[in-house]
């Protein structure tokens, strides 16, 4: 036989076609072992995806034998696709002559060309019989029928041909080597499967790739993943896996891709991950990882992409990552890392992002940073604690493309011009920090950028910019449409160039000291949908050019000196939502054009000199929020505005309004703030003020309205309400000390007053001795009961001599918590060798016997994951003979979910949960309260939803505990949103903060309740901030002080650390920066949604959680 050396060049083959044919090639020669004769095939990796490329590039060469060719005949051949793709591949004869009779169809060709027709011909890699035979491995067939078995949902039938009648090879998601009859590919990229992943799959000895991302599988990782020696790309990102990262992988040494983010594995990354020599992607981002970052990895040369970030990964970042010198993107923010950044790794000539944001990391960057990073296109430094100056040499990285410095507030000094070199420099933001413009020297940058045409973001907010705004502002980009330069000390007029950026859709200049008119160059700016010149010193008319920005959506002029009229063009403004034009000099009438806008929900026009009456309101019919006090308004207050229902807060006060105060206000049902005072109003105080369930304050002070107070809603409640200077008025609740009414006596009408006056208290006093005496009899039966709570089948019941022995005594040093009726302590059984919470209920305190009965009652029926699992109980009496309750719980050793947002002071906690960890959490509670809400034969309502009160497991895994107050439904009861049961709220002990408005005056509990208390805690899980904080004052709430941000300025609303997370993620969720916030903006719309004033308005548990879990797999699938 003639050895001959042959190349193959498929490098002109496009399309699907070629993808087919060239996946065909891969997988026949991803076993060099098995040739001895060199055939080398040198075609681009552009047209493959990344798991084919991995493959092929594990196998640079692929060696086989021309003595094995045979003759070739047409049977079962799509000749067709064959002879289109072989037209296009160019066969080069490099070795010793050929016989011809090795030839057949008019051509010499090698056996292994012959096979990659015959797989191509028979309909590609995934041909074969109809039916499992022969050809079939046994061991194949059975792992993915396991696996199969291990998946409990399969919603898009992903898997429905995987049945013995057909050929496994033609299952979905299934490839196939057909020379060797083994599986070589499994892909089933986002088919929402739910299940585990079987640890069948790692006898599939021939896979090369495993590919499951974007589902729902949860579990582990099966450590027998570590079998598979031909592994080349193993990508399990996107799922709900827990657990660790099974070191058996380091086995798969061929494995080039290692992708398990987006999960929620724990535990440290093994040093010995450096014992995969050929990984280029280690993408690990997104779980809950701990320890710190193994130098190992700077021993994987081959290293491309090293991603950690949105972990909790602690120490410093190591220097041995400088030596991978083919690396091309670290991302690292996100995590806990300290420490300075290591100069090394700004001498990676491959880099093309760096990211390393949201972390606690110090000190100057390196005076020549920028010197040897030629393909850094992205770097972001943000959310640190970096100082010094911003590096001259920054200049020298011209490929830069976004570069974040901001919320470090330690660079200092003047900006350097040589970002002026930064040609293609998109977005910059600088905001957070201490740099200085004090001069022509310091606003140098500013005349630099003006070289940067690609530049559309520039934001400088909170910094220490001063003086005059120069002239050459007008010459950057004509792309900029976001230009931020809030919170400095700017002052002078705005340069009239400002309106050649005419592409501008946010233009920010709040707080500042600018002067003068605004109308030379607002008319330019027919883009913009944000303008915030809110707490300037602007001067002269608005003028009417302003409503030629069609686009506007939120307009702040709030807090300058402004005159003259409104003008009327703001009604052509369709698409605004806020505006604000409170404290300056304006005059005139409200134009009635305004008040026409149906879009606009918060309209804040107080403290000017407005005069004449107030237009009709009836076209804003989403309007929540309007404030029009301190004016000079007349005549009667409109009608109209009681058809905006769906008004929170409505201020008139400080004017001269006359009349009565409308009935029609009565269907404001969700009015919280209401203030009428210091006018001419006459007439009586409307009943229908006291129906309004959310109304909290009410001032209608200083007017000239008489008549009998009412007593009911808001008007139970002396210090919610303000009637003085209204010295017609009598009656009302005691504690108002008004003048009683007059009243009319009759014989009969004096019979009925005797007996309501003596009769009833008499009987009354009757009652409350028979009720303490009843509960003094029911008292000691309790102490005869046996415990309500079963105890379950690992556990026996308990004795008191236990529970003392495993708390020590009740140590205080074993204290972790107190409650209203009882201490939780840590201990040990040391019968079972458990860790437990033991909670011993404070019987000496009225309401903590039935407090424990409440308990044991709930827990005894309920069962799911997300709920504190209770081990057992106890009801006894102690080493003195007085009584003892207590309950035992499964320990939560992350503590409760306050202390992870309010860390107390002079510990070493943090806030830092990540963006991931809180959306778990989240998910975690509403699938708790759904499950009693919705899933219990008779519905819980807890009660007593807070933080602290939500704890968390070694996994970060919420469970909600103390059903101490929580109360049932009647059986015949459905759970629907807003149904109450026959209990009433007043009594009701809760949580000031927490607690629904309902529950204020009295009302019935519901399942409704709990959800207001839930999209509190989602508020204070999202911003950081308790409902209690003393922000919240004067009227303003947590949940008014989102709603007033809510949805376009969330980032000044969120909590820091988690604002900084989304800086972070913003360039790798959206192209758009404002639709990095998406993912929070979701979040707090069901938050406000589950916060609505009316419990009938509010979503109920089971919608809420559906649309969280929506947003988890988003988040998932997005990252």
């Amino acid at each position: 036989m003639v050895h001959g050396l042959w190349q193959l060049d498929l490098s002109q083959i496009h399309g699907e076609a070629a993808l087919n044919f060239r996946r065909s090639a891969l997988l026949h020669l991803a076993d060099p072992g098995a040739v001895d004769h060199c055939f080398f095939f040198p075609w681009s990796t552009r047209s493959l995806s990344t798991r084919d490329a991995d493959i092929m590039r594990g196998h640079s060469s692929f060696v086989f034998s021309t003595t094995l060719c045979i003759r070739v005949y047409t049977n079962g051949l799509d000749w067709q696709n064959v002879e289109n793709s072989w037209q296009l591949a160019k066969i080069s004869h490099k070795g010793t002559t050929a016989s011809k009779q090795h030839m057949e169809l008019g051509m010499f060709i090698p056996c292994t060309m012959v096979l990659l027709l015959l797989s191509y011909g028979a309909g590609g890699i995934k041909g074969g019989a109809s039916t499992q035979d022969g050809d079939v491995n046994g061991t194949d067939l059975a792992s993915l029928l396991d696996f199969k078995r291990a998946i409990t949902n399969d919603p898009f039938g992903a898997m429905s041909s995987w049945n013995t009648n057909t050929h496994l090879c033609r299952w979905k998601g299934v490839t196939c080597d057909q020379r060797a009859h083994r599986v070589v590919a499994l892909d089933l990229v986002g088919q929402t499967l739910t299940g585990q992943i079987s640890h069948s799959l790692g006898n599939m000895s021939y896979l090369t790739s495993l590919s499951l991302p974007d589902n729902l599988l949860s579990g582990r990782v099966p450590p027998q993943l570590g079998n598979l020696r031909k592994l080349v790309f193993l990508d399990l990102s996107g799922n709900l896996l827990q657990g660790i990262i099974p070191e058996a992988l380091i086995n798969c040494t061929r494995l080039r891709t290692l992708d398990v983010s987006r999960n929620h594995l724990v535990g440290d990354i093994t040093p010995n991950i450096a014992l995969l020599p050929n990984l280029r992607n280690m993408r690990l981002h997104f779980n809950n990882l701990t320890g710190i970052i193994p130098p190992e990895i700077g021993n994987i040369t081959s290293l491309n992409a090293v991603i950690l970030q949105g972990n909790m990964l602690e120490g410093s970042i190591p220097e041995e990552l400088g030596k991978l010198s083919n690396m091309s993107y670290l991302l690292l923010g996100g995590n806990r890392l300290s420490g300075r950044i290591p100069e090394v790794l700004f001498n990676l000539s491959h880099i093309q992002e760096i990211a390393l944001p949201l972390n606690m990391l110090h000190g100057p960057l390196p005076s020549d940073l920028g010197n040897f990073i030629p393909n850094l296109q992205q770097l972001y430094l943000g959310g640190n604690m970096l100082g010094g100056h911003i590096p001259d040499s920054l200049g020298n990285a011209t490929e830069l493309q976004w570069l974040d410095l901001s919320y470090n507030q330690g660079f200092t000094g003047r900006i350097p011009p040589s970002l002026g070199k930064l040609r293609k420099i998109e977005k910059l933001g600088l905001d957070m920090n201490n740099l200085e413009a004090r001069d022509s020297w310091g606003w140098e940058f500013l005349d630099a950028l003006s070289n940067c045409t690609r530049l559309k973001m520039l934001s400088l907010h909170q910094n220490l910019l001063q003086g005059v705004l120069p002239n050459s502002v007008g010459n950057l980009s004509s792309s900029m449409d976001n230009l931020v330069l809030s919170n400095n000390m700017l002052s002078g007029l705005v340069p009239s160039s400002i309106g050649n950026l005419h592409r501008l859709t946010k233009f920010g200049l709040d707080f500042n000291s600018f002067t003068g008119p605004i109308e030379g160059w607002i008319g330019n700016m027919v883009n913009l949908q944000a303008l915030y010149l809110d707490s300037n010193n602007f001067t002269g008319n608005i003028p009417a050019a302003i409503g030629n920005t069609s686009q506007m959506s939120e307009l702040f002029l709030s807090n300058n000196q402004f005159h003259g009229f409104i003008p009327s063009s703001l009604g052509k403004l369709r698409q605004l939502s806020k505006l604000d034009l409170s404290y300056n000099n304006l005059e005139g009438n409200i134009p009635k054009e305004v008040f026409t806008v149906p879009t606009i929900v918060q309209c804040g026009l107080s403290h000017n000199n407005l005069q004449g009456l107030i237009p009709s309101l009836s076209s804003l019919q989403q309007l929540s929020y309007l404030d029009l006090s301190s004016n000079n308004l007349t005549g009667e207050i409109p009608p109209t505005l009681g058809t905006c229902q769906q008004l929170e807060t409505i201020n008139m006060g400080q004017n001269f309004l006359s009349g009565s105060i409308p009935t029609s206000l009565g269907n404001l049902s969700i009015l919280t703030l209401f203030n009428l005072s210091h006018n001419n109003l006459t007439g009586s105080i409307p009943i229908a003020l006291s129906k309004l369930q959310f109304l909290t304050q009410l001032d209608l002070s200083d007017n000239h309205l008489e008549g009998q107070v009412p007593t009911d809603g808001v008007f139970r409640n002396a210090t919610a309400i303000s009637l003085e200077g209204n010295r017609q008025l009598c009656g009302g609740v005691l504690e108002l000390h008004m003048p009683s009414c007059p009243t009319v006596y009759k014989s009969k009408t004096g019979r009925r007053h005797f007996l309501v006056k003596v009769l009833v208290p008499t009987l009354g006093i009757l009652c409350l001795i028979f009720l303490a005496y009843l509960a003094i009899f029911r008292k000691k039966m309790f102490r005869k009961q046996l415990p309500l709570l079963p105890s379950s089948d690992q556990f026996a019941i308990v004795s008191f001599k236990d529970l003392a022995q495993a708390t020590e005594n009740f140590a205080e040093s074993n204290l972790i918590g107190r409650g209203s009726y009882g201490s939780v302590y840590k201990g040990t059984l040391t019968q079972e060798n458990m860790v437990v919470a033991v909670k011993v209920f404070h019987l000496d305190m009225q309401g903590a016997d039935r407090s424990f009965m409440t308990e044991c009652k709930a827990l005894r029926s309920i069962r799911h994951r997300n709920l504190l699992p209770v081990l057992t109980s106890c009801s006894t009496i102690d080493n003195v003979g007085n009584d003892f309750k207590a309950l035992v719980y499964k320990f939560m050793p992350n503590g409760n979910l306050d202390t992870w947002l309010h860390p107390a002071s002079g510990t070493n906690a943090s806030n830092q949960l990540s963006l991931s960890q809180r959306i778990k959490i989240a998910v975690d509670i509403a699938d708790a309260l759904q499950y009693l809400h919705h899933d219990c034969e008779n519905p819980i309502i807890h009660c007593d939803l807070k933080p602290s009160n939500v704890l968390l497991d070694h996994d970060m895994t919420a469970h909600l505990g103390d059903f101490g107050i929580a109360h049932f439904y009647l059986k015949s009861k459905s759970p629907a949103v807003g149904d109450s049961s026959s209990i009433s709220s007043i009594g009701l002990k809760g949580t000031i903060g927490y607690i629904a408005p309902e529950y204020a005056g009295g009302g019935f509990l519901s399942t409704s309740g709990d959800v207001y208390s839930f999209g509190v805690v989602l508020l204070e899980l999202l911003t950081g901030k308790r409902p209690t904080d003393p922000l919240f004052c004067n009227g303003l709430s947590i949940v008014s002080f989102v709603e007033r941000n809510y949805p376009d300025v969330i980032d000044h609303i969120i909590d820091t650390y988690l604002r900084k997370d989304l800086k972070e993620l913003a360039p790798a969720m959206l192209d758009e920066e404002k639709a990095a916030y998406q993912l929070l903006l979701d979040m707090l719309g069901v938050a406000l949604s589950c916060t609505r004033q009316n419990p009938s308005e509010r979503m109920n548990m089971r919608e809420a959680a559906t649309k969280l879990q929506v947003i988890n797999i988003s988040y998932i699938s997005g990252m």
